[in-house]
């Protein structure tokens, strides 16, 4: 029987060298003795996360990282983040993530963020878009719309209706395209199938502009929808019992709908102001309940490498290093398994996601290291896991 594991998940961490470290990454120039750690102590090596064919998003890359089969299983983070939240949906529902985004007077997409947009400000946005918008929406027999919301700019638009197709709408990614013109990024249809749905989010955006105006967040941006699919349970697979610890619906829904047990964390924001010793915690007390796998997820190291702030960047990792992994080690010692691995990179140079193989770390009691000393993108490729993809992680932590 494998170990018990704790893998810890830095959602953009991995980067290109920057000049101004002296031709290092962020994570080799961070202290990270813990991450550190695990690699020296265990075995490391490179994984696929973002295979040719998908789009970059983070959906593809957890999803690929709890082993998903991407070609049958995905189906957009819309659908995920609505299992997160617990919306029950139907045969008839497409579902859309929709960023509260901020558009300067130029219209171009200034913040895919909305400035990460408040509590209050957000929910005041999906009300007015829900009694402005929806509530007034005039579609096919049967057909409404609602706007829900979500975690600060993450938010949900369901349009529900037969008419409506989202395989055949072409979307763009908002934090591909800061700084790009506005309209000249929104979904279009592929082909006849997909031209009711395109007009009208195109139109519901339009409504949203003149709604939103004056506001800090005052545009939004709907992408990746689908329908809800049939996607493996990782606990079923392995015979384990799995939870998911993180501040994003995207991860939650997807750990809900690949059979692992969501587990709140107070103060959890999905930013660098995130409680990581209340997910650290979490994640200890998982395991000493029973659970045999443990995911824990940080978004503020993806955040702030959309931001391009490299001091933020480097804190960042630091923080997940000392806050969460640190704490859990001291907690947990050395009888639980650990994996460390970013779910894609982020280089600061462009603040966008790359396909590029991310490097792991896995610590498993009992099992010879390899020469590998420290974690970062140039030394963990050298380890003797070699080169990971599809369900080879997953089968290295929980496959008896």
């Amino acid at each position: 029987m494998k170990n018990k594991t704790v893998l810890f998940l830095g959602d953009g961490m991995a980067d290109e060298p920057v000049d101004e470290l002296g031709g290092k990454t962020p994570l080799m120039a961070a202290n990270t003795p813990n991450m550190d750690l695990i690699a020296a102590h265990g075995r490391c090596g490179e994984m696929l996360t973002l295979p040719d064919g998908f789009p970059t998003s983070s959906d593809v890359a957890n999803m690929s990282v709890l082993g998903g089969d991407l070609a049958t299983e995905l189906c957009g983070r819309g659908p995920l983040e609505a299992a997160s939240q617990g919306i029950k949906t139907d045969k008839d529902d497409v579902l859309y993530r929709m960023n509260l985004v901020t558009i300067d007077e130029a219209g171009n997409l200034k913040d895919f963020s909305g400035n990460h947009v408040g509590a209050t400000e957000q929910h005041e946005a999906i009300d007015i878009l829900n009694r402005e918008i929806a509530a007034k929406w005039k579609g096919g027999e049967g057909e409404y719309i609602r706007f829900y919301a979500g975690v600060s700019y993450r938010n949900l638009l369901r349009l529900h209706g037969a008419a409506f197709n989202a395989k055949e709408v072409e979307y763009h990614k908002p934090d591909d395209n800061q700084g790009n013109p506005f309209w000249d990024h929104q979904v279009r249809a592929k082909s006849p199938a997909g031209e009711y749905t395109a007009n009208v989010i195109n139109e519901i955006t339009r409504q949203a502009l003149e709604l939103l105006r004056g506001r800090g967040a005052n545009g939004i941006w709907a992408w990746s929808g689908g329908k809800a699919g049939a996607i493996h349970s990782v606990s079923e697979k392995y015979g384990k019992k799995c939870a998911v610890v993180s501040a994003v619906d995207v991860i939650n829904g997807l750990g809900r709908t690949m059979g692992l047990d969501v587990i709140k964390v107070e103060g959890a924001t999905g930013f660098i102001d995130t409680n990581y010793e209340g997910k650290a915690d979490a994640a200890i007390k998982a395991i000493r309940d029973g659970y045999d796998f443990v995911y824990v997820h940080i978004e503020a190291t993806d955040e702030v490498s959309h931001m391009q702030d490299l001091g933020l960047k480097l804190k960042a990792i630091e923080d997940f290093d000392h806050r969460l992994v640190g704490r859990v080690i001291s907690e947990l010692g050395d009888s639980v398994s650990y994996c460390v691995l970013p779910d894609h990179p982020v280089p600061l140079a462009i603040g966008k996601h790359t396909r590029t193989p991310v490097p792991v770390a896995v610590y498993q009691p009992g099992v010879q290291p390899d020469a590998v000393k420290v974690y970062d993108e140039k030394h963990a490729p050298k380890g003797s896991l070699g080169f990971l993809k599809g369900g080879d992680l997953m089968d290295l932590l929980l496959k008896d």
